[in-house]
């Protein structure tokens, strides 16, 4: 068995969920297991990937933030979003990015079939993306989880710096309700990867820093707008 940092966080608003993701992935180093991260958006909120502008969301009303992670444009009133994280060292880190991906993956189809939906991977067709204008929703990508019309329930995007992974992923309510999926894939997660869930939550001073980046980066725009972190 291996231990897993089970944190069920709760409903923050857009800068500040990226916030903590990242300063997740840069205490890797100390915190030295996987953390699994489920959370929820405070406001009506859209994220769009690194490579893109903010020009790719196409609804409005919403508050927008870029991710650290790549991917295309994802809505977040009509999803679940999760974050692993993952340290330097772990037999994912070794994997590439295909790989990691499916290997994640495999356990949120089978969740999702475990709620009675149909489920099944995205091939790699070869067809290429235009990374600018990407709605993840519409344009599913290789070990995507599509349904059983194809349509997409899953994806996510990733992450990799000396300290770990950095995985980012979001799972359509058209596969169920939240804490039902919630749940599922919690258990599917635990069986694919021995995981040995202990409760999780970080200190006071780890959520200041958080509070402190969301402000100073996430929010501003500098990062929004050319993706680049004000000094």
């Amino acid at each position: 068995m291996e231990k897993c940092l089970l944190w069920l966080d709760g409903s923050h608003g857009p800068y500040l969920n990226m916030a903590i993701d990242e300063l997740l992935l840069e205490h890797m180093d100390s915190i030295g297991k996987v953390v699994l991260r489920f959370y929820e958006w405070n406001i009506p909120s859209a994220s769009f990937g690194y490579s893109q502008k903010p020009r790719a969301v196409t609804r409005t009303g919403l508050t927008l933030v870029r991710r650290p992670t790549g991917g295309g444009v994802v809505y977040h009133d009509v999803d679940l979003t999760y974050t692993m994280v993952i340290p330097a060292g772990h037999p994912i880190t070794e994997l590439n990015r295909m790989e990691s991906y499916k290997a994640i993956h495999e356990p949120i189809m089978k969740a999702i079939l475990d709620l009675g939906k149909g489920a099944h991977l995205a091939p790699d067709l070869g067809i290429k993306h235009d990374r600018a204008t990407l709605q993840c929703f519409v344009s599913p990508s290789p070990n995507d989880v599509l349904a059983a019309d194809d349509t997409k329930l899953a994806g996510a995007a990733q992450r990799r710096t000396r300290k770990g992974i950095l995985h980012q992923g979001s799972v359509s309510l058209k596969a169920g309700g939240h804490d039902e999926i919630l749940n599922a894939i919690k258990n599917e997660l635990e069986k694919a990867f021995s995981f040995d869930y202990e409760p999780f939550a970080p200190d006071v001073e780890f959520m200041a820093k958080a509070e402190q980046l969301a402000a100073a980066k996430y929010a501003s725009e500098a990062w929004n707008e050319d993706g680049v972190s004000p000094s």
